[in-house]
This record gives C-alpha cells, structure tokens and sequence, in this order.
C-alpha cells in the first residue's frame, strides 16, 4: 500500500532527462567516451555538452 511519502517517487520522467541523467552518469562511472575514439571524458562540461546533444530530438516533456 502506497503511503503518501512514497507518491512523489511515481512522478513520470521525461526521455530527455532520461537520458542526459544516464549520460552523466555514465561521466561519473568514468565511462563515457568522446565520440568514436577512445578518449575518456574527464572535463564535466564537455560531459554536460555530449548529454545534451546525445538527449537532442526526444520529446522534453512527459505527458
């Protein structure tokens, strides 16, 4: 049974903050690449820059 602390937990997740969030985690992991080549991401605003273009065409609100 759902107690009113936990309601907020439910609230829906847009797919582009869906996915800039699973990308800067990825940064965080030391796991994201900059582009093809094998260079690790290390400077947090190129990682910023990489989620928003890789989030770029998905919708930015739920419905």
């Amino acid at each position: 049974m759902k107690t009113p602390k936990n309601a907020t937990l439910d609230k829906k997740i847009a797919p582009h903050d869906k996915k800039v969030a699973q990308v800067m985690q990825q940064f965080k992991q030391g796991e994201l690449h900059s582009g093809k080549s094998d260079v690790i991401v290390t400077n947090p605003k190129q990682a910023i820059a990489i989620a928003l273009s890789k989030a770029e065409g998905l919708p930015k609100n739920k419905k």
